[in-house]
């Protein structure tokens, strides 16, 4: 989360971080560690010397004081459901309505994951976005996983949107002769998130993509537009994660 972020979007994102953290601890993956730092495993983590090294020299020391404030007042806060420290997911900008963790990696949901409107993230970069490939280039992305696919650009019925998630994101989508995930679409095509639509025109395909991340838990964004409304981090939890509560780990 950028340090020019509010104070309560600082302060949830902490609290968040840490049960996150705590959460992949308890659910071990690796033998001789209870965490790695890998994004699509455990946890990121970058060291304080290379976080400095990506902020202007003017606004390293302020934005690196604004954190440690906001770690240091969720000192020991952690997000739990039934007294365990919740899969606390948290994303970039959920381009206004989150996502359930079944639509993207399949498996149970979480009861405490639901889809929840959040307003005032259309004001962030991360939004809106857009994709324009030719039809060559689509189809030889495409190949690179199925070899045999084919597609008619001239019939509309090729490329079709199938089937949309409770969320509105894509669930299904056509192409020529197979069926993709919304999921898999986006990792294919390099779409910042699966709330996309698409249009075709003098031999290119446009995807217009809203947000950006899976879109599962915290947004970002969201969290940011809600503390610049007066909200506090925990009122930002509370809307993000159902029937949760904040505790602190030091009071069991």
């Amino acid at each position: 989360m950028p340090a020019t972020y509010e104070e309560e979007a600082l302060k949830a994102q902490a609290i968040v971080a840490r049960t996150y953290t705590i959460y992949k601890a308890n659910h071990k993956k690796h033998q001789n560690a209870d965490i790695c730092d890998s994004s699509s495993c455990c946890q990121a983590w970058i060291s304080k010397e290379d976080r400095l090294k990506k902020w202007n020299e003017e606004n390293r020391q302020s934005n690196w004081n604004k954190i440690v404030k906001c770690v240091n007042e969720t000192k020991g806060k952690i997000v739990t459901y039934n007294n365990e420290p919740i899969n606390a997911f948290f994303h970039s900008n959920s381009g206004g309505t989150t996502e359930t963790p079944k639509e993207v990696w399949g498996g149970d949901n979480y009861p405490y994951l639901q889809v929840v409107q959040t307003a005032g993230e259309e004001g962030y970069k991360q939004y809106s976005s857009e994709v324009k490939l030719t039809f060559e280039e689509l189809t030889n992305k495409l190949k690179e996983k199925y070899k045999d696919i084919k597609i008619n650009f001239n019939n509309d019925d090729d490329i079709k949107i199938l089937e949309h998630t409770e969320s509105g994101r894509v669930r299904t989508i056509k192409f020529g002769n197979h069926e993709l995930s919304g999921v898999e679409t986006r990792t294919i095509l390099g779409l910042k998130s699966t709330n996309f639509e698409f249009s075709k025109s003098n031999g290119q395909i446009t995807f217009n993509v809203k947000g950006y991340g899976h879109g599962v838990g915290m947004s970002q964004t969201g969290a940011d537009s809600m503390a610049k409304e007066g909200k506090s981090a925990e009122d930002i939890i509370y809307h993000f994660y159902a029937n949760v509560q904040i505790k602190n780990l030091n009071s069991e």
